[in-house]
This record gives structure tokens, C-alpha cells and sequence, in this order.
């Protein structure tokens, strides 16, 4: 068997532990300590993400879209796929080393995404991007954890508190929609949607897609 290979660490600014980017021969995953954050072979919910997302938008012109979280650009390379020449994808990654990892070691995985003239990628905190213009997203998309609590880091729990789900509808345009990853249910975390003033949808995602793989939990939350 071909072993890992460690080719950079980096740490996730407000102290949330280091990153350490790892390849087997074509295979690439992001460790968090112990924890696999992704895996360049399991791409399927995070597609999905963006896929269901778009289609609930599909109508309207010019859209706009926030992503948080750049991670393997499986999302963002599905939104490019489901978006016409009109969209405008921002992108927002915490860790700066994301950014230079996507564009160094894993610029095959990433193929052309991040030269596409639709795409800008802000090297910011999401919960930023959001707060800072209201009524400013079709969809807003967020795999910034493994689900709707911090786990790269304590300050995004944010995002998730009823503060933040408020903060988050109000930069959509009305109808849009807040698209959130999980690896796994929260009850609670739906129950927040709705007291903040979404309809609520709970999706499951195979890992693997139409291969399989770990059942995923994908919110799609739309500003009623």
C-alpha cells in the first residue's frame, strides 16, 4: 500500500488547531488532529451542496452566491457546473494556506475553478462576508465544519446560533436560500433554522454520490 505523505501543516487562526495537508499517490485528505476533514475521493454531499442549492435558485438572473469554505472546491466547482455565464460565486476561506494548497499541490483537483471569471476568493471569515451586506445572496452555502457547530474552530459557532441564522437571512434576498453541510443530524440545529425564520428541508447525501459511501446531512433553509 502506498503510504501518506504530510506535505504542510498550517494553523486555523483563533486558535483552532493546526491543518495538515496529506497525499497518498493521487489521494489528497485535510486532518484536523485525528479527524479527516475531506478527502479528494469523497466528493458527493459536498456536490450536493451546491447542486440542490442552485436548483432552487435556477430561475433568477444574475445570481449571486456566498461560499464559506473553499476546502477541495468540490462545492465550488458544482455551482460553476449548475451557474450560467450571469453568476458571481464568492468564496470565503479562513486559512490562507487552503487558498495556496489549491493552487500548488492540488491545482489537478481544482482544474480551472479558481481562474473562472465568475469566481472570487476572499481569504476572509464567512460569518464577515455575511454580516456585511444585507439582502447580498441568492444562496449562501457553508462547509466550514462538520456540521452546525464549531469544529475547525470555537468562534464559528457563530454562524450557527440564532444570532447568526438571523445575520444570515438577512443577507439573502428574499426566497434565497441557506444551504448547510452536516456529516450528521442536529435536531436542535433545525429547530434554530425555523425560529429564525426559515422553511426548513432536511436532505441526506450519499459521500460517494450514486457510489455510496457515509449518509450526509445537507439543510436547505429558504428566507420565507
Amino acid at each position: 500500500m502506498i503510504p501518506w505523505v504530510l506535505l504542510d501543516t498550517a494553523q486555523v487562526p483563533g486558535g483552532g488547531g493546526e491543518l495538515r495537508l496529506k497525499r497518498r499517490g493521487a489521494e489528497f485528505a485535510i486532518m484536523l488532529g485525528t479527524e479527516e476533514l475531506m478527502n479528494s475521493r469523497l466528493s458527493g454531499s459536498e456536490q450536493a451542496l451546491a447542486t440542490i442549492a442552485c436548483e432552487r435558485i435556477r430561475d433568477r438572473k444574475a445570481p449571486r452566491i456566498l461560499i464559506g469554505g473553499l476546502g477541495m472546491g468540490f462545492t465550488l466547482r458544482a455551482a460553476l457546473a449548475a451557474l450560467g455565464p450571469d453568476a458571481r460565486i464568492v468564496v470565503a476561506e479562513l486559512v490562507p494556506a487552503v487558498v495556496t494548497w489549491a493552487r500548488g499541490p492540488m491545482a489537478e483537483v481544482f482544474g480551472t475553478s479558481l481562474t473562472d471569471p465568475r469566481v472570487g476568493i476572499y481569504e476572509s471569515d464567512v460569518g464577515q462576508l455575511i454580516r456585511a451586506d444585507a439582502s447580498a445572496y441568492d444562496a449562501i452555502m457553508l462547509d466550514v465544519d462538520n456540521g452546525p457547530e464549531g469544529l475547525t474552530r470555537k468562534a464559528n459557532d457563530a454562524l450557527y446560533d440564532l444570532k447568526g441564522l438571523s445575520a444570515a437571512r438577512a443577507a439573502l434576498r428574499p426566497g434565497g436560500v441557506l444551504a448547510v453541510w452536516s456529516s450528521g443530524p442536529n435536531p436542535k440545529f433545525t429547530w434554530r433554522l425555523g425560529k429564525a425564520g426559515f422553511g426548513v428541508e432536511e436532505v441526506r447525501a450519499r459521500a460517494n454520490g450514486a457510489r455510496g459511501g457515509a449518509r450526509h446531512v445537507i439543510w436547505i433553509a429558504t428566507r420565507t
